[in-house]
């Protein structure tokens, strides 16, 4: 199973929003995840600094393109970039992904 990260960076004084809005994150915004293989799936806070992880069953280009085909995610992205600042990755149109140096299973 491929494992993927990313970040991103909150835009000034939007955490409390960024936080709300994932506790209410649409039901449609979760199918679409599962669907695309996502799996164990987490977001981190530091600061004003965004982590997230998640495992993807299906392989990583698998969950990317499920993502960028879905106008679920675009409206998500949409909603999204008043409280975050990520640029996606030219060639996937998915989060930036972080180049893993170190893994213990």
């Amino acid at each position: 199973m491929e494992r993927y990260a990313w970040k991103a960076a909150i835009r000034p004084g939007k955490r409390a929003e960024y936080i709300r809005r994932h506790d209410e994150i649409w039901p449609e915004m979760k199918e679409v995840l599962r669907s695309a293989g996502i799996v164990n799936y987490s977001i981190w806070l530091s600061g004003e600094e965004v982590f997230g992880y998640y495992e993807c069953e299906k392989g990583a280009a698998y969950a990317a393109r499920v993502q960028a085909e879905s106008p679920v995610v675009d409206r998500w992205n949409e909603f999204m970039k008043d409280v975050l600042d990520m640029p996606a990755d030219e060639e996937t149109g998915a989060q930036p992904h972080l180049e893993e140096v170190f893994y213990l299973p």
